[in-house]
């Protein structure tokens, strides 16, 4: 009876919090999807441009002074940025928010992107379009073209600054495409990070302190630009780092303030459900191709590149890679030639497609380069006085 007392203590207090626990690290562990308010959202992996979730991603709308984004990569790709810019009286007369330019008041390109960035100016983008485009509507008809070769195919601007005009539109999914290509260049990061500048025209001084309270907010934090219309509601993009993953978010026509909790939402699920997992290395084996007229012989094919994509854990499993080489190659083969193609696949959906390279050379050995080979080798040695040649017997 003591013993058997005993034993039941003894699983009681010791076996069933052991058991609990291991309960608790094989369960697996529940994801929360971002509920989100804003009509048009999306986060992005900067690093590869893999969409982690979204809402009517590819849903055009108005996307109000997140506009500025392409104006400010437009100004510094220009590499203008000490030009002297003379305002016009149509940037003069742009509605509020403006940082209140006057006809002919001269100063800096590179100046006024801080006025363009920080405190979102509207008149600052229009004295940048009229500048570097000459009117603003060739300036507008740039930043829809680089939209395009960025791969934003759903994008038109009719405004540099945002303003509701026509066909004004743009796309969540669009909008994260943009910025991933801006926060590229170094320049644009330092400008949407600055948190506050002065400089002077040659007229007044002027002062700005960037606006954009997610930089204040959030940890990691990294920009990017805020919007408003009456057409567009409440718009944000925002960036952020965290241990080596950078995520990018977009909201379009949400509310004022649930454009900050979604925002926050998103990219705390991005940030506590995806890790990036090497799908193959650069240099791992593919396969092998034989190799016609080379007697036999074969030839090894590799990954020409490394594949990493950031992931949920129920995603591992649902990762495929399908490597399509042909079942042989005439002779000869290059090291380094490309023989076929991988296609890389999550929840069967593309990602991305890696090159399968041969690993070494492959020469050709038949009887029509055994006989060129002999007649290259005699051209060699005629020049020679006392080398006799002599044909092979074939």
């Amino acid at each position: 009876m003591k013993t058997t007392i005993a034993v039941l203590l003894f699983i009681l207090f010791v076996m069933a919090p052991i058991c609990r626990v291991c309960a608790e690290n094989t369960t697996p562990k529940k994801i929360v999807e971002p509920t989100v308010n804003a009509s048009g959202a999306v986060l992005m992996d900067y690093w590869t441009g893999r969409v982690l979730w979204g809402k009517n991603e590819h849903t055009p709308m108005a996307m109000a002074s997140t506009t500025k984004i392409m104006t400010a990569v437009l100004a510094l790709e220009s590499g203008r940025l000490d030009d002297m810019c003379v305002a016009s009286e149509r940037a003069a007369g742009e509605p509020k928010v403006k940082m209140g330019l006057s006809p002919g008041e001269t100063l800096k390109l590179s100046d006024l992107l801080y006025a363009l960035m920080l405190e979102s100016q509207n008149d600052a983008a229009v004295a940048i379009a009229e500048h570097l485009g000459g009117t603003v509507e060739n300036f507008c008809a740039a930043m829809t073209e680089k939209a395009g070769e960025i791969g934003a195919l759903d994008t038109v601007f009719e405004t540099p600054n945002g303003l509701d005009k026509g066909s004004h539109h743009s796309t969540a999914y669009d909008m994260a495409l943009i910025t991933r290509y801006a926060l590229m260049n170094p320049a644009f990061v330092d400008l949407i990070n600055t948190k506050e500048i002065s400089f002077k025209s040659d007229r007044r001084s002027y002062s700005f302190v960037n606006k954009n309270r997610f930089l204040y907010e959030y940890e990691g934090a990294n920009g990017v630009k805020t919007g408003f219309t009456n057409k567009a509601g409440h718009c944000f993009v925002g960036a952020a780092l965290r241990n080596g993953m950078e995520l990018i978010t977009v909201v379009l026509l949400d509310g004022k303030s649930a454009r900050w909790a979604d925002t926050k939402e998103m990219f705390d699920y991005g940030f506590s459900n995806f890790e990036y997992r090497n799908i193959v290395m650069p240099g791992e084996k593919a396969g092998t191709v034989a190799v016609i007229r080379s007697r036999g012989k074969t030839v090894e094919c590799v990954f020409s590149r490394g594949v990493t994509l950031p992931l949920r854990s129920d995603e591992t499993a649902r990762v495929k890679v399908v490597k399509r080489l042909p079942e042989s190659v005439k002779a000869p083969v290059v090291a380094g030639e490309v023989l076929g193609n991988a296609y890389v696949s999550v929840n069967d959906r593309f990602m991305t497609r890696v090159s399968l390279e041969a690993v070494s050379d492959v020469n050709r050995r038949d009887l029509k380069t055994s006989i060129e080979k002999v007649l290259n080798c005699m051209a060699g040695l005629s020049t020679r006085a006392d080398v006799k040649v002599a044909l092979p017997d074939f």
